[in-house]
């Protein structure tokens, strides 16, 4: 299992529709997440910062990754919820959101 944490900034001024847009995810981006063998997939928000955390338990996770970027509805999914978002400067080029490495972890 890989654990995949990351990090963007969400303006204040776009809190309210991320998160109502949030309570609400579409039942098709939800379906391509699990068949993109993601789990446990959680988004946190701290003032105007977003942390999501997610278990892949695939066998290639570029692959997978590229299935997702592919889907038609999670284009559209992303093309909405890009606006709200706001990029760190220092992620990875051609990342939207940055990954964090992971430093510990106890089971």
């Amino acid at each position: 299992m890989k654990r995949v944490a990351q990090v963007i900034g969400l303006p204040a001024e776009h809190r309210e529709a991320y998160e109502r847009y949030h309570a609400d995810v579409w039942p098709t981006v939800l379906e391509r997440i699990t068949a993109s063998n993601i789990q446990n997939y959680s988004i946190f928000r701290h003032g105007e910062l977003l942390f999501s955390y997610f278990e892949y338990v695939g066998d290639d996770y570029e692959a997978d990754m590229a299935k997702m970027a592919a889907d038609p509805e999670t284009q559209r999914w992303w093309s909405v919820q890009q606006p709200l978002q706001q990029p760190l400067p220092d992620r990875a080029e051609g990342d939207w959101w940055t990954e964090l490495p992971e430093v510990f972890h106890h089971e």
